[in-house]
């Protein structure tokens, strides 16, 4: 048995968590667990104050939060996704001639990992290393959309968690629910001109085994190249490179 039972149950706790689709009460957390129920909220409540746990009030539910996100992103990053990204990423380069990314989830943000640059492609922003706005990226759009709608109210509250890069995208809660529809609808994500003028990008999301997003793989190009069947063509590629990722990390 652990000898450090509090930290034992908080990893029960958010191991639970994680293996659901959307946040639950916390009475079920405690009888799924076998934990009193006075411990569970007391864990519930410490857990929430370092970011690992957020507290939905009007749904009466605990969701994983922005800390979790980012130690599920530590692990993307510290190589196994990356190493299994590479090769398809290229041959996703190959097959459609634009430059491709890999990006995975940082609180609001996604922070890209996995760069390969299309020869004679003009430079992008989308550098190893660098965070950009999720609600504005294609592939932030891709992953949120296959985010729990509570996880995403708890991310986006507000107007004030949005920023703005180009003067277009989304502004509000509504304005994004809106857009992750259509994502849904259409099955992959896009962007133009949100993040560069006169550039835009196609996305989809790598889903783990609980079909929760992991990363997204997008091509970006310029807008006035790709239009019609050839955006769809881009699209259908850049959809089976993603579920080429989701089965190798074991994904549905």
């Amino acid at each position: 048995m652990s000898q450090v039972p509090a930290a034992s149950r908080a990893l029960r706790v958010l191991r639970f968590l994680a293996a659901q689709p959307e946040p639950v009460p916390g009475d079920r957390i405690a009888r799924e667990l076998g934990i009193p129920r006075s411990t569970t909220y007391h864990l519930l409540a410490a857990m929430a104050e370092e970011g690992f746990v957020v507290h939905l009030p009007d749904d009466r539910a605990y969701g994983l939060g922005v800390a979790a996100f980012e130690v599920g992103s530590g692990y993307t990053r510290q190589a196994p996704l990356q190493r299994i990204a590479r090769r398809p990423l290229a041959t996703l380069v190959d097959r459609t001639g634009h430059s491709a990314h890999l990006a995975v989830p940082h609180g609001r943000d996604v922070l890209y990992v996995v760069e390969e640059r299309a020869p004679g492609r003009p430079p992008l922003v989308t550098d190893v290393g660098v965070r950009l706005p999720s609600h504005l990226t294609a592939s932030g759009r891709a992953i949120l959309a296959h985010l729990p709608a509570a996880q995403v109210r708890a991310l986006y509250p507000d107007r004030s968690a949005f920023v703005d890069r180009t003067g277009v995208g989304p502004g509000s809660p509504t304005a994004l629910r809106a857009v992750l529809s259509e994502t849904r609808r259409r099955g992959h994500a896009t962007e133009d001109g949100e993040v560069t003028a006169g550039m835009a990008s196609v996305a989809a999301a790598v889903l783990d085994h609980n079909a929760l997003p992991v990363a997204g793989v997008a091509v970006t190009y310029p807008s006035d190249e790709v239009s019609g069947r050839r955006h769809e063509d881009l699209a259908a590629a850049v959809v089976a490179t993603a579920s080429t990722l989701t089965r190798r990390l074991h994904g549905r």
